[in-house]
């Protein structure tokens, strides 16, 4: 039985962004994915969506996931080609050929989404289904953990799958059927429509 550890989501003294920077500092293979993504120098850079969520969410429920993919996002009007994530991928694979990468400019994004251009990596985020999806995180140029968000940071620890208003039910309802999400993390509960 996979218990909800709620007595963490409202630790004594610590906020929510601090609480998800000490879950990602205390993780070295997110901290070197975020060491080796700064090496790029990409403009309006995050390392986002379930590199983040899942942290939380294996904190929550006391369990320990496999990181599937580290979804690199950045905002880029100058060469927005496929070609150039591509491109991007392949170097991080030279770095760390182990590791899940996935590399996209946020600023072509709203084409395959049917949405206005979006303006930066963090409006890009603000359209993503889920609103636990739409966080993500990089290193500053001390080499400090950044955590960027498009919802309140309380919804992380809630031990809910929540929907964006952004997008429409029949999409969220898709992505979580076939995300495997609550099979993953057994306490996890959407809310009512």
């Amino acid at each position: 039985m996979t218990v909800f550890n709620r007595s963490l989501s409202g630790a004594i003294g610590m906020n929510q962004k601090q609480r998800i920077v000490n879950l990602i500092e205390n993780d070295r293979f997110r901290m070197r994915a975020l060491s080796v993504v700064r090496s790029l120098n990409l403009p309006d850079w995050l390392i986002a969506a379930g590199f983040v969520r899942n942290l939380i969410w294996d904190d929550c429920f006391n369990k320990q996931t496999h990181v599937n993919d580290i979804d690199v996002i950045y905002y880029c009007r100058e060469d927005m080609s496929d070609a150039r994530d591509q491109l991007l991928e392949e170097q991080l694979k030279g770095i760390c050929p182990d590791f899940p990468w996935s590399v996209k400019n946020q600023a072509r994004m709203h084409i395959k989404n049917g949405d206005n251009p979006y303006k930066n990596a963090l409006d890009a985020m603000g359209f993503w289904p889920e609103k636990q999806t739409s966080i993500g995180v990089k290193l500053d140029k001390e080499g400090g953990v950044e955590v960027l968000h498009c919802f309140e940071l309380d919804l992380q620890f809630s031990g809910e799958i929540t929907r964006n208003p952004a997008r429409s039910q029949e999409v969220f309802d898709r992505r979580v059927s076939s995300k495997c999400w609550v099979k993953t993390w057994p306490g996890l509960t959407l809310p009512p429509e």
